[in-house]
């Protein structure tokens, strides 16, 4: 049967090496059957976290001109303030106002990797409207890192691989990005009661896993099952939200589940929401050939049959997303794929600092479109007058809760 709620795990209990074993039978299941957790006592401390919050709210109601002295487009990291409605997924606008921050790095030297300006410095609010938000931001990323990492060693002891499996994908000062994120209620979006608008549209996140932090007691947050039914994801104080990402179902040989999520925005009158959610980071230079051939070594065939009996209980996999992380394509490396990631979610950033790219992005597209054409012709010329299926945009793997 597929999963109708979404399991919480105690971390706490992987650190104390008598119920390790528990913990990992409890993050097997979920890696295997869910995707998605809830993972609490994460050793983050509880004046840090609410200082998280209270920062990442206050950081919307700063004026708009110090916002936009911070805007994405002013620099080619796409690090920085995206104003509302200003980002795409699976071909429509999602409605929500963000800021985007990293691990801090130094700017690339000349010469370097297109996709190293991802590597930055971030850009901060001034300290005159918000004196703690550096700091405190610094902070819970340092922490996040470790914990993230911590995390992905346990993923590889709970389907029986080395603890450092994963270790090669990253780097020495692997970066790690956050977004602070409002949904606005559809009220203040100018939208009618009832009206279901997209927060962010369903989507797989890109890598290996992220951690959601739900700032505001607003529900929103949607995975979807086995069976193709939305499940609600609420808030749970103490805890963040892990998603397993469609790297790690990859190099995992599809033994760990990436799953299709979404966020509807808060209906009218509910007020805006707020999330915080950590991506851990993997090294830009690793190829989709390495990936493929090097990979994490073979998980266990046992390992990979118990999740076959998963699938099989199940009927298979009904989905709304593609499963799109496979070598091939344009891009040769993990940097260069998130690199036009990034340019097709904030077209505005890619007018200003990599136009090739998106005019290579906007051929691809009509492509696509002309070939989405072709089918549905040949889909009605097949059902005579009856309605032809909905071939719709594929969603693109973003980074986004």
């Amino acid at each position: 049967m597929s999963f109708t709620s979404v399991p919480i795990l105690d971390l706490a209990l992987a650190r104390d090496p008598q119920t390790k074993p528990q913990f990992l039978a409890e993050l097997r299941h979920a890696l295997m059957e869910v995707g998605f957790l809830y993972l609490k006592n994460v050793g983050i401390p509880d004046d840090l976290w609410q200082q998280v919050i209270s920062e990442g709210i206050a950081f919307f109601d700063i004026p708009k001109e110090e916002k936009l002295k911070i805007e994405m487009k002013n620099a080619p990291s796409f690090l920085g303030y995206s104003q509302l409605s200003a980002e795409i997924t699976a071909g429509k606008i999602d409605h929500r106002e963000q800021i985007d921050l990293s691990t801090e790095h130094p700017v690339p030297q000349p010469g370097a990797p297109l996709y190293e300006n991802l590597l930055a410095p971030n850009q901060w609010p001034s300290p005159e409207v918000l004196p703690k938000f550096r700091e405190v931001y610094t902070d819970y990323m340092k922490r996040m890192g470790a914990i993230s990492l911590e995390f992905t060693s346990l993923i590889a002891e709970a389907i029986e691989l080395p603890a450092d499996a994963f270790n090669r994908y990253f780097d020495a000062d692997q970066q790690h990005k956050l977004k602070i994120v409002k949904y606005p209620d559809v009220a203040e979006l100018g939208l009618g009661d009832g009206i279901e608008a997209q927060g962010v549209g369903p989507h797989k996140d890109s890598m290996l896993t992220s951690y959601l932090l739900q700032a505001s007691n607003h529900r929103g947050l949607q995975v979807q099952n086995m069976q193709g039914e939305w499940i609600d994801c609420p808030p749970i104080d103490g805890t963040l939200v892990v998603a397993i990402g469609q790297g790690m179902e990859a190099l995992t040989q599809g033994v760990c589940t990436s799953t299709t999520h979404r966020v509807l925005s808060p209906q009218a009158g509910a007020g805006a929401r707020f999330s915080i959610p950590f991506f851990q980071g993997v090294r830009p230079s690793t190829t989709f050939e390495e990936l493929e051939d090097i990979g994490v070594g073979q998980v266990p065939e046992a390992v990979k049959q118990q999740r076959q009996k998963v699938l099989e209980a199940n009927g298979g996999r009904l989905d709304d997303v593609e499963f799109t992380f496979r070598k091939g394509g344009v891009a040769k490396t993990l940097g260069e794929a998130t690199l036009r990631n990034r340019v097709k979610s904030h077209p505005d950033v890619g007018e200003r600092w990599y136009p090739d790219i998106l005019k290579d992005i906007r051929e691809q597209q009509a492509r696509e479109a002309a070939e989405r054409q072709k089918q549905e012709q040949g889909q009605k010329q097949a059902q005579g007058n009856s309605s032809a299926v909905d071939v719709s945009t594929q969603a693109q793997a973003v980074e986004a809760h």
